[in-house]
């Protein structure tokens, strides 16, 4: 539904929406980043929230899976995101894997602002047309 909503903002906005999109993009690859190096489990973070696409890349890198024997055992979590981060490309590659699961999430977030971006543009002048 917001695959059809986001190609008709393109088409209506152009070079705005493009430029709100890759600015939340940008705003999440930090943010994600931000967390990542400073030791936030990302993993434990987001399986709070249960978010379903982002749970199999978690598992394609080697993140995903049942907690529950660590809760059974009574040993001390792991911060898996942390472990990942040193250990294969680092926070940022991380952070990117991680926007990109992220996806469902930016483009509503986009489709909601960029009306607004676009006349407050207009409005200075910036761009031509006062869509």
């Amino acid at each position: 539904m917001a695959g059809g909503r986001f190609s008709e903002l393109m088409k209506k906005y152009g070079k705005v929406a493009l430029g709100v999109h890759f600015t939340v993009s940008g705003a999440t690859i930090g943010g994600l980043y931000i967390a990542i190096k400073n030791n936030v489990d990302v993993e434990s973070v987001l399986e709070k929230v249960r978010f379903k696409q982002l749970e199999s890349v978690l598992e394609k890198v080697g993140m995903g899976g049942p907690k529950e024997e660590l809760e059974n055992s009574g040993a001390k979590e792991r911060n898996r995101t942390a472990e990942m981060a040193a250990s294969s490309g680092g926070a940022l590659a991380l952070a990117v894997l991680c926007n990109k699961a992220l996806f469902p999430v930016r483009v509503p977030i986009t489709i909601a602002v960029t009306p607004s971006i676009a006349r407050f543009l207009a409005r200075r002048e910036i761009i031509k047309n006062a869509l």
